[in-house]
């Protein structure tokens, strides 16, 4: 889900405490190409329904004979009280690469709660977003935000081919002993779309991504770099774009969200362990694998498992972003689980005229040179394999070899494949902390 700029609705302009979706969405959706299902846009968002996404080819894992990826990292054990499991399985919806966490929602301060499986784990997005038919046990006793003119504060999440649409609501957020109390969460689905304003600083173009179906997941958690979805510009204008008021579920417009009141992640609200997150994924062959299995640790030398140790720190923004050169062209480079796929442009043979993943004749052997805002680099190499090969057989939901083409000129997305076999540490953007990758 490719966030875009409130307002200007650009996705390649940027400006500071403006939060952009990156991956979140279309681009982790099944892939509807290469099963003779058809994109929603031309651009690189990967929707629409097809077989393809939950047929695979056979079973296995491992790293394989012959394999150009060369990360390695098996995940450290999960113990559930920082450290939680992430699967990357048939999920809610038999959408290939999808990485999946369950998270507790509860009314706040209370233990009337609800433990809601299969929520997408997003590290280049910001804040909780739950499907509403996913909710349904605990919605009830989530408490509206109102806005200051006296309204339901609703939200217009942006993304490359639309957006996600519903109100603000207040809940207490657990994750293995870990608890964010009392803080606003997105609620997608639960006002009319007609509802939706449109418009300039209005939605974007595009479709009301609504339902467990066309996510691809029950939810959204998203543990990127920033602790709030949009800052400065929602907090100061009321032509943001993004959150607005409405007077029962209707005539909404356009209104001023103090941080206080935005959609913010989780993580930074923890006790102790909310400086960051590590995400670790175990290695699988270049042909894909049925299932992989993880873990989510919280915090960054906070505790006895998550130690800074024997990885570089790469300097990023407050978005997660850092330079990259691929093929002698640099690009604003990203860390994203949140896109099934590596995104990025080149000449490679499309799977289809509707498709954006790629399906080159034979594997290719690939690498972006990446700088930190510190000035450390390194290369990182990847594989790319033909989309279709990968899911002519069936079974199969976890890929590091996936790619496709990105609809963001100056962008390149490290997706969900650059995460196989590696630790990869998020560290915030905090008050007397930058935000950094490191892995």
């Amino acid at each position: 889900m490719l966030r875009t700029t409130p307002g200007a609705r650009a996705s390649s302009s940027r400006s500071g405490g403006i939060a952009r979706w990156l991956g979140v969405l279309f681009l982790a959706l099944t892939l509807a190409a290469c099963g003779g299902g058809s994109d929603n846009s031309s651009s690189s968002s990967s929707g629409g329904s097809s077989g393809c996404g939950s047929s695979g080819g056979s079973t296995g894992g491992g790293t394989g004979s012959g394999s150009i990826s060369t990360a390695t990292a098996q995940p450290d054990p999960v113990n559930n009280t920082n450290a939680v499991p992430i699967t990357v399985n048939s999920g809610a919806a038999n959408f290939v690469n999808i990485p999946n966490v369950s998270v507790t929602v509860c009314a706040p301060g209370t233990n009337v709660c609800q433990t809601i499986d299969n929520i997408q784990l997003d590290t280049a997005s910001f804040g909780l977003r739950l499907v509403s038919s996913a909710a349904q046990q605990v919605l009830g006793n989530l408490p509206v935000v109102q806005s200051s003119s006296g309204g339901q504060l609703a939200e217009c999440a942006g993304f490359a081919d639309g957006y996600t649409w519903g109100t603000v609501r207040t809940a207490d957020v657990r994750m293995g002993t870990e608890q964010a109390s009392n803080i606003p969460i997105q609620i997608i689905g639960d006002l009319a779309s007609s509802a939706a304003p449109t418009g300039l600083n209005g939605c974007p173009s595009g479709n009301d991504e609504s339902t467990v179906a066309e996510i691809g997941a029950n939810g959204i958690l998203g543990v990127g770099a920033a602790t709030y979805d949009c800052g400065s510009s929602c907090a100061s204008s009321a032509q943001n774009g993004m959150y607005f008021t409405c007077a029962n579920g209707t005539n909404c417009t356009g209104v001023i969200a103090p941080r206080a009141q935005q959609v913010i992640n989780p993580v930074t609200k923890f006790a102790v362990d909310n400086n960051g997150v590590i995400v670790q994924l175990p290695p699988v062959a270049d042909t894909g694998a049925a299932t992989a299995s993880g873990t989510l640790i919280f915090g960054i030398g906070t505790q006895s498992n998550n130690a800074l140790t024997g990885v570089t720190k790469y300097g990023t923004d407050g978005f997660g972003d850092l330079s990259g050169v691929y093929k002698g062209t640099t690009y604003q480079t990203f860390f994203d689980t949140g896109s099934n796929g590596n995104f990025f442009q080149d000449s490679f043979t499309l799977c289809s005229s509707t498709s954006s993943f790629y399906c080159p004749s034979s594997e290719q052997s690939l690498s972006t040179a990446i700088t930190g805002t510190e000035g450390n680099t390194t290369t990182v190499p990847f594989a790319l394999v033909s989309a279709r090969t990968l899911t002519s057989g069936g079974g199969k939901f976890a890929f590091n070899s996936l790619g496709g083409q990105l609809g963001m000129s100056g962008f390149f997305d490290f997706g969900l494949p650059f995460y196989f076999g590696r630790h990869v540490y998020v560290g915030y953007d905090l008050s007397g902390s930058a935000p950094y990758v490191s892995f």
